[in-house]
């Protein structure tokens, strides 16, 4: 990916990357298909982890089987993300000085229907882990056979945020 121009707002730490994905309840994602592009946002169950100092993410999402996007995830597969969380007005002392506190992640990767039951299973089940943690996390045989869940293996992401600063700061 291009180098953030404000590098100083990028999050490079995968505990912070972590507590964003855990505080966003959306992510949007941006395809193509032969009408143009287009943007659906959509809640999700992921996985984050880091080995030999490489970051693995992974988003699951649920679906229809049939209609624009799942026809869109077929015909083309690339994929744009982005999520934000931590919203809050910054003010100052004239228009604009104004600007607005936040968390995000922006990335790109690949998408695919999940057809193996188990996956499917773990992925819903880190979708309702992620969504409602409290629920009773039950899958029917028929249920399963009709949603459509879909694994996007995320190829490159940062972590970006602008700080609220506190005034009273000396």
């Amino acid at each position: 990916m291009r180098p953030m121009r404000l590098a100083k707002r990028e999050i490079r730490e995968t505990e912070e990357l972590r507590q964003i994905l855990q505080d966003c309840d959306t992510v949007r994602i941006g395809m193509t298909d032969e009408e143009g592009m287009f943007i659906v946002p959509v809640n999700f169950g992921y996985e984050l982890s880091e080995e030999d100092g490489a970051r693995r993410l992974r988003l699951y999402i649920h679906s229809a089987r049939e209609g624009r996007k799942a026809e869109a995830f077929a015909k083309n597969p690339e994929v744009a993300l982005e999520m934000d969380c931590g919203h809050e007005v910054i003010t100052g002392d004239y228009t604009c000085s104004y600007s607005f506190a936040y968390r995000s992640i922006m990335g790109t990767g690949t998408v695919q229907e999940v057809t193996d039951t188990e996956e499917k299973i773990h992925g819903l089940t880190l979708l309702m882990a992620h969504t409602e943690p409290e629920a009773a996390v039950r899958f029917l045989p028929e249920m399963l056979d009709r949603v459509g869940v879909y694994r996007i293996d995320v190829r490159e992401f940062t972590g970006k945020q602008r700080e609220k600063r506190n005034k009273n700061l000396s």
